[in-house]
């Protein structure tokens, strides 16, 4: 559960300096807007950086333009979910690995509430505390980059820098971001049933579907 704070900042636009907080409020990279506060619930997705190939950036560039979000957040799932790029997180060991560094700071840093990786993105539902977003971000992409190149031989961009985010509402919103990271699996074909994909939280709910915390 959240912590029982308040005083986020809801105005878009608001001052990254303001009062000196290093949470950003409403504030914008490229095409997607994106909400930086603390003691609130996102929904977060971020992806390989081969997943939006320039080969294809007519198909996908007209879906950043989508002016309804609900609208264009639905297509670029859509897109994410056909697989585009080398899909590196098919491999069991980087999926693990990714796995892994979102259960480091897990009930310490922040708390997560669902989660899954896919072959090209990651779904978190998380409770973010007094962390920043884009903090814990660039710490679960920094530390997963390295180790992945390593194990891939190679160097170079593993994720992209770009992320999407949906602040949770409400608790029907929430169950609704929960339902849809841990189904996405299912959704894709990729497997026959949520708990039977193995790097999710799907498969760490118990019989009443508490979940036990992530691996580290």
């Amino acid at each position: 559960m959240l912590p029982d704070k308040s005083g986020v900042p809801v105005v878009r636009g608001t001052p990254a300096s303001a009062g000196g907080s290093p949470f950003l409020g409403w504030h914008e990279r490229g095409y997607l807007p994106h909400f930086d506060a603390p003691y609130v619930t996102q929904f977060v997705t971020f992806m390989l950086y081969d997943s939006f190939p320039a080969t294809r950036r007519q198909e996908w560039e007209a879906i950043l333009k989508e002016p309804e979000e609900s609208q264009r957040r639905r297509k670029l799932e859509a897109w994410l979910d056909r697989g585009h790029g080398e899909c590196w997180l098919r491999r069991m060991d980087l999926a693990a690995l990714v796995e892994a560094k979102l259960g480091e700071g897990d009930g310490r840093t922040y708390q997560l509430q669902a989660w899954v990786v896919m072959p090209n993105h990651v779904h978190v539902v998380v409770d973010i505390w007094s962390t920043p977003l884009s903090k814990l971000l660039k710490l679960w992409k920094g530390a997963s980059a390295r180790a992945a190149n390593l194990a891939l031989k190679r160097s170079g961009r593993f994720w992209e820098r770009e992320y999407f985010d949906t602040l949770i509402r409400d608790e029907e919103h929430l169950k609704r971001a929960v339902r849809y990271t841990e189904n996405n699996p299912v959704k894709a074909g990729l497997a026959a049933e949520r708990k039977a994909w193995h790097w999710g939280s799907a498969g760490r709910r118990d019989e009443y579907e508490r979940l036990r915390p992530a691996p580290a």
